[in-house]
């Protein structure tokens, strides 16, 4: 699907900013109020993941991660929220996870940080339904891109074999954010997971999702 139609002049402003310090998001809003820009759509997709046992991770980068997946995240939201509800229009799109739908067993902290993104998501907006601003969570499953290398999981079971691309996933998250669905979840697998393990026992799902979690042999 296309993102730009000819004709069009896109122009960009760039902020640089580390988004695992508290302070960032204010720095975001301070840049941007400053140059007269106002925020009509929000993008939440930074973040990243540890992998392996909760135990072996180092608290400080788990702490980050924290910071990055879901506070700033949070704050970011907070921040241009008021304005789209003022001008009763506005599209937020925040990166959760098909791994939000279950327990994460070797990945425990960066599973429940999407497990809040796509709570806290679908909770606003249902809070934001009638003001013109809607709120979308896109929960890919996993998906080819430099994700695999930072967490350092790319002898992981789960990402092994055919995996879904990122253009995909963008395009499903573009059309979902500009039609107001609350949860988009790419691909017709991914849905039925979704579901399934919405209904299947939990512990039955912690031990399929470690089985999938594991290092290849």
């Amino acid at each position: 699907m296309p993102l730009r139609h000819e004709g069009c002049t896109l122009n960009a402003h760039v902020i640089t900013a580390d988004l695992a310090r508290p302070e960032a998001p204010d720095q975001i809003r301070a840049e941007l109020q400053a140059a007269s820009i106002s925020v009509d759509i929000l993008v939440n997709n930074a973040g990243f993941a540890l992998y392996g046992p909760f135990i072996d991770a180092n608290p400080q980068t788990e702490a980050a991660m924290m910071q990055v997946n879901m506070a700033t995240l949070t704050q970011l939201t907070r921040s241009f929220l008021p304005g789209m509800v003022q001008r009763h229009w506005g599209r937020i799109l925040n990166l959760s996870s098909l791994a939000g739908f279950m327990p994460g067993p070797l990945m425990a902290v960066y599973y429940a940080t999407k497990a809040y993104v796509l709570s806290f998501s679908e909770a606003l907006a249902d809070e934001l339904h009638g003001t013109g601003v809607t709120v979308t969570a896109l929960a890919p499953p996993a998906t080819r891109s430099g994700f695999q290398r930072r967490a350092a999981m790319e002898d992981s079971k789960l990402v092994q074999g055919r995996i879904m691309d990122a253009r995909t996933v963008a395009e499903a998250g573009y059309r979902g954010l500009m039609g107001g669905k609350a949860v988009v979840v790419p691909g017709l697998s991914a849905k039925l997971l979704a579901f399934s393990v919405r209904v299947s026992p939990r512990w039955m799902v912690t031990r399929i999702v470690r089985r999938m979690q594991e290092r290849v042999s």
